[in-house]
This record gives C-alpha cells, sequence and structure tokens, in this order.
C-alpha cells in the first residue's frame, strides 16, 4: 500500500486493496472488516464511507489503517481493533479479557425478551439473573428493552467485570444492572430467586479448542470457552445450580453449541425440577438455544 503520485489512495482504493488482502488471509467478511477498519481510522461511520470513495484520506489515517491491517492479517480480531462490536443495535466495548458477542447470542436474547413479555409481571420488577456476563452484552440489552428489569450479572473474571460495568455505565442501565463477582451463584445473596436465568456458559471441548480458528483461539480468553473434555461441564453445573434460584414457572435459557444439544437433552430428562425443554435454532437451522421451565 505505497503511495503513487499516478493513482491516489482513496477510500475505494484502499478497500479494494485491503478486501483482497483479507480475502488472501481467509477473513470469513473481507470487505466488512476492511470498512470497520478503515471507518475507526477515520473516525466516522461506516455508512460514510460509500459517499467519501474518491476522497483521500490523511497521511495520519492511513499509517493508522495500515497498522490496523497488518494486525488484522496476524489475526487480531476486528472488534479488538476498534474497541467494540455491536450487539442487538448497541455498541459494547471489549478486549481480550471478554468474548466478542456473536449474533447467535441475539437468539437468546430474542428468547429472554419473549419470555419476560409472557410473564406479565406488573406489581414488581422482573428478576434476571446473566451467569458469565463477560461484556455485560445480554445483560444490558435486556435491561434496555425490558422497562421493569432487576438484572443480577455474574462473572467470575474481575478483568471482564470491568467491561461489563463500563458498558452499563456508558449504555446508562446502572439503576437496573447489579455486577457480582461469583462462580456461578456462590456469592449471589439478594434476591433469592429469579425469574429467568441467562447464559451464555463455555461449551468448547478440550478437544475442539485446539481445531478453533487462531483468531478465536489466540486472542479471546480460553476460560470463556473451554469446558472440560466434552464442553459439558458448567452446563451440568447450571442445571444443578438454577433450579433452586428459579422461581416455579421461570426459565433458564442456555446458549449452547449444536454439537452438545443431545447430551443436553439427555441431562434435562435426569432433572426433575426441570420440564418444558424446547430448542430454538439459529439461522442456519442448528439448535443453539436451550430453554427450561422451573417445575
Amino acid at each position: 500500500m505505497s503511495d503513487t503520485k499516478e493513482e491516489p489512495w482513496t477510500v475505494l482504493r484502499l478497500l479494494e486493496w485491503t478486501t483482497n488482502f483479507f480475502k488472501s488471509r481467509g477473513s470469513e467478511s473481507p470487505r466488512l472488516d476492511a470498512e470497520v477498519l478503515l471507518a475507526h481510522a477515520r473516525d466516522c461511520a461506516r455508512i460514510e464511507l460509500y459517499t467519501a470513495f474518491s476522497e483521500v484520506p490523511s497521511e495520519e489515517q492511513r499509517v493508522a489503517f495500515r497498522e490496523m491491517i497488518r494486525r488484522r492479517g496476524e489475526g487480531t480480531p476486528v472488534a479488538q481493533l476498534v474497541g467494540y462490536r455491536e450487539f442487538y443495535s448497541l455498541r459494547f466495548r471489549v478486549d481480550e479479557n471478554v468474548l466478542i458477542p456473536r449474533p447467535e447470542t441475539e437468539h437468546l436474547v430474542i428468547e429472554a425478551l419473549d419470555v419476560a413479555k409472557a410473564m406479565n409481571i406488573s406489581d414488581r420488577p422482573i428478576r434476571i439473573a446473566d451467569v458469565g456476563t463477560g461484556s455485560g452484552a445480554i445483560a444490558i440489552t435486556l435491561a434496555k428493552n425490558i422497562n421493569n428489569a432487576e438484572i443480577t450479572a455474574i462473572d467470575l473474571s474481575e478483568a471482564a467485570l470491568k467491561i461489563a460495568t463500563w458498558n452499563a455505565e456508558h449504555l446508562k442501565v446502572t439503576d437496573s444492572v447489579r455486577l457480582v463477582h461469583s462462580d456461578l451463584f456462590e456469592s449471589v445473596a439478594e434476591p433469592a430467586t429469579f425469574d429467568i436465568i441467562c447464559s451464555n456458559p463455555p461449551y468448547v471441548s478440550e478437544s475442539e479448542y485446539e481445531q478453533l480458528d487462531p483468531t478465536v483461539r489466540d486472542h479471546e480468553p480460553r476460560e470463556a470457552l473451554v469446558a472440560g473434555i466434552d464442553g459439558m461441564d458448567v452446563i451440568k453445573r447450571l442445571l444443578e445450580t438454577a433450579p433452586e434460584r428459579l422461581e416455579v414457572g421461570g426459565r433458564l435459557i442456555i446458549e449452547i453449541s449444536p454439537m452438545i444439544a443431545e447430551l443436553c437433552e439427555e441431562l434435562v430428562e435426569g432433572t426433575p425440577t426441570l420440564g418444558d425443554l424446547r430448542f430454538i435454532k439459529d439461522l442456519s437451522g442448528q439448535r443453539r438455544i436451550v430453554s427450561l421451565a422451573r417445575v
């Protein structure tokens, strides 16, 4: 990407070159990656690039862009380069201490919103727990979309809780979101029970972890991804401990890997306090969310 007098490095030319470069490095979304990084370097909205194709970014902007291209080419996720990820139309700060929110997790949010609406609780706040909150994406999104929510966001990682706290403050939900440092429910006091418990827990097996894309394996926290030999360690603990924390009729909603859907189904069948099992499929038709009622 050297400068030439004959052909200036316009926004369009930069995007085309970078898209081809990212394609050669195996990016699943090379054009989107290029646009997000260039918009960040120019301090503008991504859509503004489309009316600026003929403009030539400043040398300072091109230097910043080149550095991000280099790091992206080495595997650093785009979200970590720009410091945020969009999730459910909200912008969340992220870094190497938290998982980057994925579109699949929006299915969990939608299920929780539907469940909350169906509960029709009006005489008190709807009490929700988000176990393993990470960046706070689930808890904060629910707080922004449920008027009468009282949400407890739980994480074992103090570094993750710092990011979640920043996001809660930035998105102005500190009145309804309480952050708790805890291993599942061990250090969670009041409220004693919840109407909804959500979780996007670690569910990758040890063997699967070794096969993950280096962009994920080398840049996102291992403890937020891996859950033992079969990927079920944390989910098993959730199924054991969540029922006593749920109101009768309340729901436990967990994101899972489609590869462990059958194992989850078998476990639920052996848990007498949980029933009304339903799976929510992702856009590829895979079972991605398990939703259970406290009976």
